[in-house]
């Protein structure tokens, strides 16, 4: 998040203003398919290294 020093001083997330709530969603939902997919694609490996 991006903090700017201005109106007279006081520090307000700006970079939150420019963002709508739909994008951080699905920039939420990408990163929860991406750790998923992370996982499962270890649990695979894991399974053909104990086969061998």
């Amino acid at each position: 998040m991006v903090w700017s020093g201005r109106r007279g001083g006081f520090l307000y997330p700006s970079a939150l203003h420019r963002t709508s709530l739909q994008e951080l969603a699905m920039a939420d939902l990408a990163f929860v398919v991406t750790v998923i997919a992370s996982f499962a694609l270890v649990v695979l490996v894991a399974k053909g290294v104990t086969k061998l």
